[in-house]
């Protein structure tokens, strides 16, 4: 592979090594930033004596007497490991015991701490599990939001839990504003208490006391852990704004918070982590000569096209790439992914395997490459010392977005399209016709004679298609009737008054 070197090269740099930018995200954060967790507060520096005094009063005791029994068997059972733990608060203990780190796994700490010292795990885990959503509940130590956004902690256990318990009025009414919201449904309102509680979990105080910066981290942890797209977002931050929570300054909808306006063309680029930072900085100063003329979606499909089409998939290829002037084989290569993508297709055995087909809307990237070379080459006549260096043959020839090929393509597209339905016309043609011949009764406007005894009248469909009705076959003839004639009569009279 040959590769030019620009005049730009020296500022190549790893996507490691980039100057950070200041994404949306990061925007949003400083401008809301959440809570920090104090390494103390008086909750965690109770002793054992008072924590374990704590725990057995209401409202941390269950009603069953059976099921209270084993719970407080739990807490013991907590309070020792924790206090196994170097440290002075339980919250010290919490962090030197590695439970963080074992996420939604730390069940196996525990059961092996429970065999070293002899005590079968079979029966005690559950109540152990209980146990420590009561600990967290009482606020003797809080742990970190992701730990808690793994679903280390049973998220149904600790909404009861700390509705029980920490705040009880600030969740029903919680309950009570889902329950009246519009459009909202039930399965929201749980996601919403759920995140509330995780909340209170790791930051501790009320409902009333979660900010902005409380939603935004917790929301991120979960998509980066979970490592998916989340849910009901927008109603959990609606419903808390309504509560009266998240701050005087609030924006009254998510949207607001994440989204705070168009993105500059720094950060349509930015998107994509390009490593090679002198060719970032050209595609940037490229989209800005472009803005004036375009709008927002076409600015960002060229974006698109350019950072991630283009030059994203030349640098995940080829890493060392750091100029425009690619060799063929480089071009080659590009063009061929661009045009296919992988599909995976199931069998008449019910094998999935897959294969490689054409890109419908590859050209769309053909065009935007060649357009952006072709402009840097005439731009480079009007300012020589800025777009002079980037100029090189375009990867793109004329004669490969011919239009004509397009078109006879998708005529063939639609050709077989047609052919794979010929077969079943017959049978749709047939149900048609038995639909057509199904006497119908239509739709009567309300203070209009009844007239089930007559057959259609002499009138046009549009005209009053409420008159057609099933009329027996041998009904004979039918016998025109003074109301046909006047019907008649008013719709092929001429009109009074002046014509047009």
């Amino acid at each position: 592979m040959t590769i030019t070197s620009s005049p730009n090269a020296s500022r190549r740099t790893p996507a490691a090594g980039l100057e950070p930018q200041l994404t949306r995200a990061m925007v949003a954060r400083q401008r809301f930033p959440a809570r920090s967790v104090p390494d103390n507060w008086p909750g965690t520096e109770r002793s054992r004596a008072e924590a374990a005094r704590l725990l057995s009063r209401p409202p941390y005791t269950l009603e069953n007497a059976g099921s209270e029994l084993h719970h407080k068997h739990g807490i013991v059972m907590v309070l020792d490991w924790l206090e196994d733990q170097p440290g002075q608060t339980w919250q010290e203990w919490w962090k030197a015991s590695g439970i963080e780190q074992a996420g939604a796994a730390w069940r196996p700490m525990i059961k092996q701490w429970l065999h070293e010292r002899g005590l079968r795990a079979d029966w005690r885990m559950p109540v152990v599990g209980r146990a420590l959503t009561t600990v967290i509940s009482a606020e003797l130590l809080r742990p970190s939001v992701d730990w808690l956004a793994a679903g280390a902690s049973r998220q149904g256990v600790l909404v009861r839990s700390m509705a029980h318990s920490r705040d009880p009025d600030g969740f029903e009414r919680l309950r009570e504003l889902g329950a009246q919201a519009q459009g909202v449904r039930p399965g929201a309102v749980t996601t919403t208490l759920c995140r509330g509680a995780l909340i209170l979990a790791a930051k501790g105080g009320t409902i009333a006391d979660i900010t902005v910066g409380d939603v935004l981290e917790l929301l991120e942890t979960q998509a980066v852990v979970l490592k998916r797209a989340m849910a009901g977002t927008e109603v959990f931050y609606r419903l808390l704004y309504q509560f009266g929570a998240l701050g005087e300054d609030a924006p009254r909808n998510l949207r607001e918070v994440r989204y705070l306006g168009q993105r500059t063309p720094e950060e349509l680029i930015d998107r994509y982590g390009l490593r090679c930072r002198a060719v970032r900085d050209l595609l940037v100063d490229y989209l800005r000569e472009r803005q004036p003329a375009l709008d927002y979606n076409s600015l960002k499909s060229l974006s698109y096209h350019l950072g991630k089409r283009f030059w994203q998939d030349i640098e995940q290829h080829h890493p060392d790439a750091d100029s425009l002037r690619l060799a063929p084989d480089v071009i080659g290569q590009w063009k061929q992914r661009t045009r296919t993508k992988d599909k995976t297709v199931t069998g008449p055995d019910g094998r999935r395997t897959s294969t490689k087909v054409e890109r419908l809307n590859h050209r769309d990237t053909l065009t935007q490459v060649r357009a952006f070379y072709l402009d840097l080459t005439q731009w480079a006549l009007e300012d020589p010392g800025r777009w002079g260096p980037w100029v090189a043959p375009s990867p793109v020839r004329a004669d490969e977005l011919e239009n004509r090929k397009v078109q006879r393509r998708r005529k063939a597209r639609m050709d077989a399209r047609t052919r794979e339905r010929l077969p079943v016309l017959p049978s749709s043609s047939a149900r048609s016709t038995s639909a057509a011949e199904t006497p119908l009764r239509y739709w009567k406007p309300p203070g209009m004679p009844t007239l089930a005894r007559y057959s259609p009248l002499p009138v046009s469909n549009s005209y009053a298609p409420w008159f057609r009705t099933e009329r027996p076959a041998e009904s004979g003839p039918r016998t025109p009737t003074p109301e046909d004639a006047a019907i008649w009569d008013s719709r092929t009279s001429a009109p009074s008054g002046p014509g047009p």
